[in-house]
């Protein structure tokens, strides 16, 4: 029966001329090059032995990056904007204390158009609410200058390609500020990877899951709170999408093809405004909890959750699993191995290890030292000093700045942003649809498997 039936599936799709896989994929549009665009792989532009930054958005998180900037040699911060002249003057009050110039100051609405014509402007760092990132990007790029934008770098398709387009065409740098992929126990995983410890990765995992209840007031007019409220999907993806996908090579051997998304009903954060306002949400769009599947072109895996509502302690998850071995960051860090991956020199009875448990502590420890990533060994006294989530903010800062110092590709490219940026787009358009698989473009166009494996520039 179950034969016959597949049989006459098989003759209805042929007659109608369409697949089971096809019918159930719901596709993307990838737009065509234009004449002479060519992609941005490994660029590398002139050197700029000082780099002369504007900061715009000194809400939240630009008056940490602005304080960290005057840590790093060869920094001259040139410009300030924000929305109003409180938190502008403010950040200048950094520069003084540092004893430092004070920068040209900017607040209101469009003020920030004149920060990205300023002649003397070799970098932007854009740090405002999620949907001005990329309107702000694509003009600052336009005029010339690198960018580099706070996470998520875009929340819409168009905003994704308008960024790649426009650094395609303009060939200035454009980074995402992802800083997880600089924290400590990540360079070292991702070390360790690169040197074969977990044999083969065949899925990672990550995460967001923060509440943003404790935070309620301190986002400008509530924006990140109103942007769940009104957006579905998984609109924050890049802490556990940055990570996962280096560990993976992402468009550097290996390419993202589809994903497939499902969420809870939204209880937690309507609850919370009721209480809060009195306002009774009735279309509250994000759900509680949504769940991210990704396949890739090699056969590999990703997982990717977010949940910004429960009471539950902060995770990133980040797992990377191997054929050889397993890495975990939350709740627990740790190391599972196999015993012929750790040698005598890390632990004397390693043969007596088993990937079943995580490795001893004194063990863990032992190889993490072993496998310091050299971006750690060079900068986390220093970064752990000047601080930034635990000095890994710092890290970021200091690797985009030497990189344009030296002319050097930058650890993270446009495409990277467009890849750990699209799951805010894509998942909506498959919760939307009852959960179905949603085509991942190749932001790259072609160009994915050109780079054999992520290496950060020296």
């Amino acid at each position: 029966m179950k034969t016959k039936f597949l049989k006459s599936l098989a003759i209805a799709c042929l007659l109608f001329g369409w697949s089971v896989a096809s019918a159930q994929m719901m596709k993307t549009k990838t737009p065509t090059r234009s004449k002479g665009q060519t992609d941005v792989l490994q660029l590398a532009t002139k050197p700029l032995p000082t780099v002369r930054i504007a900061f715009i958005g000194l809400g939240m998180r630009g008056p940490g990056a602005v304080e960290r900037m005057t840590h790093i040699p060869g920094v001259e911060i040139v410009a300030l904007c924000d929305m109003t002249q409180e938190k502008t003057s403010k950040a200048n009050e950094i520069l003084t204390k540092a004893g430092l110039p004070k920068a040209l100051e900017f607040y209101g609405e469009n003020e920030w158009k004149k920060v990205t014509a300023l002649k003397n402007v070799d970098l932007v760092y854009i740090a405002t609410d999620w949907k001005n990132h990329a309107k702000m990007g694509i003009q600052a790029m336009k005029d010339g200058k690198h960018v580099a934008i706070e996470v998520p770098g875009a929340m819409t398709m168009d905003e994704i390609w308008g960024l790649i387009n426009t650094s395609e065409q303009t060939r200035m740098h454009c980074m995402m500020l992802e800083n997880c992929v600089y924290d400590f126990f990540e360079l070292t995983t991702l070390n360790m990877a690169q040197q074969g410890l977990f044999g083969e990765i065949l899925h990672a995992e990550g995460a967001y899951i923060h509440g943003l209840q404790p935070f309620w007031g301190a986002y400008w007019d509530n924006w990140r709170m109103d942007y769940n409220k009104s957006h579905r999907g998984d609109i924050y993806p890049t802490h556990g999408m940055g990570p996962a996908c280096q560990a993976l090579n992402i468009h550097r051997g290996d390419k993202m093809n589809y994903l497939v998304s499902m969420d809870t009903k939204a209880v937690g954060n309507p609850a919370f405004i009721k209480e809060k306002t009195g306002e009774d949400v009735k279309d509250f769009k994000n759900g509680d909890h949504t769940m991210t599947m990704i396949r890739t072109e090699k056969g590999k895996t990703i997982q990717i959750q977010h949940d910004v509502t429960s009471p539950r302690p902060y995770s990133r998850m980040y797992q990377i699993s191997g054929t050889k071995g397993f890495a975990n960051k939350y709740p627990q860090e740790g190391y599972a191995l196999d015993s012929k991956a750790i040698g005598a020199d890390v632990a004397p009875n390693h043969e007596n290890l088993t990937a079943h448990s995580f490795v001893p502590e004194e063990v863990k420890k032992a190889l993490m030292e072993k496998y310091k990533h050299p971006i750690s060994k060079k900068l986390e006294e220093q970064a752990k000093k000047v601080g930034g989530h635990g000095g890994m903010d710092f890290i970021m800062d200091y690797r985009l700045i030497y990189c344009l110092q030296n002319g050097l590709p930058l650890d993270m490219d446009v495409y990277d942003l467009a890849e750990w940026s699209c799951l805010a787009p894509l998942t909506a358009i498959s919760l939307d649809n009852s959960s179905a698989p949603v085509e991942i473009p190749d932001f790259t166009r072609g160009g994915w498997n050109k780079i054999k494996g992520l290496k950060f520039a020296e």
